[in-house]
């Protein structure tokens, strides 16, 4: 089946129909979620939420195309755990870069990176590319949308492989989760009080912080918490699409003529 928003899926006669306003490119990780949600866990709900925003968006008029996701992610500190895949986060910017490139070769001048990985560190892209003439870049952390509904549904601290991401996956793959085998996602403190309470940042390597890679407990998840979860956050980013899709790209954009 043909889905006019969704790369993989057009011909070249449909793309010769078709005018496109924004792309939205994906990136996840290939790495353990514990012992009850899939290696590709941040690839596949990257994608699912948003293909599920493209799709509304466009039917509300949007002209939004999802590319296909980058699966790999920044994974240095998972290492120690079998077939965790490290890209380096330059790497992940050269190959935006290079996406964002043909994407303004092609005429489209708006790119939404889609992200689904904590490790995945855009912000410093943004800022790099800030003031090209021919692009508008920006970037979602799909599991910040409904931070408050979140704080609503989900009674357990989540960092990985907790309550909320197993919620999701409950509703949008539950096929691969296997909530019988979840522990109870409890971490180990560093010796130094500076670092627990934030004002010291370090990369925790995750096979000393945690037991099996998950932190936080996901055995209260449920598919219903998670499809209003999913439900909100897309419902807000396509609406965010929409508009995007919708707002002319000239020298003042993303902003008004207005001061507040």
């Amino acid at each position: 089946m043909i889905y006019p928003w969704n790369l993989e899926t057009v011909t070249y006669a449909d793309i010769e129909q078709l005018r496109y306003e924004v792309a939205v490119l994906p990136v996840g990780a290939i790495e353990p979620h514990g012992k009850h949600l899939p290696y590709g866990e941040d690839f596949f709900c990257a994608t699912a939420i948003a293909d599920r925003s493209c799709r509304s968006a466009n039917e509300q008029g949007a002209r939004t195309i999802r590319l296909p996701a980058i699966p790999y992610g920044v994974d240095s500190n998972l290492l120690a755990f079998p077939f965790a895949m490290n890209v380096r986060q330059s790497t992940l910017n050269r190959v935006a870069a290079d996406v964002m490139d043909s994407l303004v070769h092609h005429g489209v001048h708006k790119l939404v990176i889609f992200n689904g990985h904590g490790g995945n560190e855009f912000k410093s892209f943004l800022r790099e590319h800030y003031g090209r003439p021919d692009i508008f870049v920006c970037l979602i952390n799909w599991w910040t949308v409904g931070g408050d509904v979140g704080r609503e549904l989900f009674t357990h601290e989540d960092d990985h492989a907790g309550e909320m991401e197993a919620s999701v996956s409950l509703h949008l793959f539950p096929d691969l989760v296997h909530l019988e085998r979840a522990g109870d996602g409890s971490t180990r403190k560093t010796d130094f009080r500076a670092i627990n309470e934030g004002w010291v940042q370090i990369t925790r390597p995750w096979h000393l912080f945690t037991k099996d890679s998950n932190a936080g407990d996901a055995r209260l998840a449920t598919a219903e918490k998670g499809e209003r979860y999913v439900r909100v956050s897309v419902e807000r980013i396509a609406q965010f699409l929409v508009e995007l899709s919708a707002t002319p790209y000239d020298e003042r954009f993303p902003y008004g003529t207005q001061f507040a």
